[in-house]
């Protein structure tokens, strides 16, 4: 009994080995079998990828540049040798009825939209003293992503639309202006005390003018009196008090509206078309003289109408006169 060893001995020694020889077969990959069971194939992970690279930052000036050739530009088709416009049947229609889609927009000229106005009122059978309106489209643009500032303008019409006279506010503490002011048609003039019966709703006037020295004191009427606010820019601030009453008493204001358009009345449908003419005229004279004269045409699009009436589009540069054709090339 003394050769032989224990045999709890013996099987614990064995074991031990089995189980070193398990942990160093586990750390290489390689299955292990025992007599028991069968040990699963260790599964190390591995990288099929690179590693993401970091995104260089891009400049604005390139960015810019994507943008702008994603965007899709306009494609113009010459149509003048075409024997009919891209897209359309025919330059004409055959017939009274047709579908506008199928045909190129006519565009009239001034004196013949303004006939049709007339033609198409007797026909409706609507009242003839009804107002005309002009619509107009401007290309504000100017060089380097400049544009032009939207403006409000007063003229004078050669023949007026209203029949009284509008009602005209000064400011000025100077005894002597405020007699040439009762003197030169002025609604009422005043200084400082005038603000609050005007914040009170207890005077108002059409037009507010006022001389330089009192505008410091005005500040408290600009939320009340917003777009009628005197400034410099509409005119309504000099020292002209004669020249701004006689302007703003019979004057005609209009002003461009949503960055291009400018929608105004120009005349009555009863006045002659030569009187709507010369009030038409002498709107488009004062718009296209707000752009710098080498900047091309003004006017982008055209459009007269009456209140009853459909809009009628008509050619702006037949109604300019020469000489502002020759200033806008």
């Amino acid at each position: 009994m003394d050769r032989f060893p224990n045999m709890a001995t013996c099987t614990r020694t064995v074991w031990k080995v089995l189980a070193g020889c398990r942990r160093h077969l586990l750390s290489v990959g390689i299955p292990t079998y025992t007599g028991v069971s069968q040990i699963a194939q260790r599964n190390i992970p591995v990288r099929t990828f690179a590693a993401a690279r970091t995104q260089k930052k891009v400049k604005k000036e390139e960015t810019e540049k994507e943008e702008k050739k994603e965007v899709k530009t306009k494609r113009v088709i010459d149509d003048k040798n075409r024997h009919k416009p891209y897209g359309k049947t025919a330059w004409k229609p055959v017939d009274d009825v047709y579908i506008l889609r199928f045909y190129p927009r006519t565009i009239h000229s001034a004196s013949d939209a303004i006939d049709l106005l007339k033609k198409y009122q007797a026909l409706d059978f609507t009242p003839c003293s009804q107002p005309v309106y002009v619509d107009l489209k401007l290309d504000m643009k100017l060089e380097k992503k400049k544009r032009v500032d939207a403006f409000i303008s007063t003229v004078h019409l050669p023949h007026p639309i209203k029949t009284e006279m509008n009602k005209v506010l000064l400011f000025t503490e100077d005894a002597n202006q405020i007699k040439v002011a009762q003197e030169s048609g002025a609604a009422l003039a005043g200084g400082a005390e005038l603000i609050q019966p005007i914040l009170d709703d207890e005077i108002s006037a059409d037009f507010y003018v006022a001389v330089p020295d009192i505008l410091p004191k005005l500040l408290p009427l600009k939320s009340k009196l917003r777009k009628k606010f005197p400034k410099s820019k509409r005119g309504s601030v000099g020292m002209d008090i004669p020249k701004m009453l006689n302007l703003f008493k019979s004057g005609h204001e209009f002003m461009v509206e949503s960055d291009c358009y400018v929608r105004t009345q120009i005349a009555l449908l009863d006045m002659p078309t030569e009187h709507i003419l010369a009030n038409l005229q002498t709107i488009l004279v004062d718009v296209c003289s707000r752009r710098p004269a080498d900047m091309g045409p003004f006017i982008e699009r055209a459009i007269i109408s009456s209140q009853t009436s459909e809009a009628l589009w008509f050619n702006s540069e037949d109604v300019l006169p020469k000489t502002a054709e020759k200033k806008k090339e």
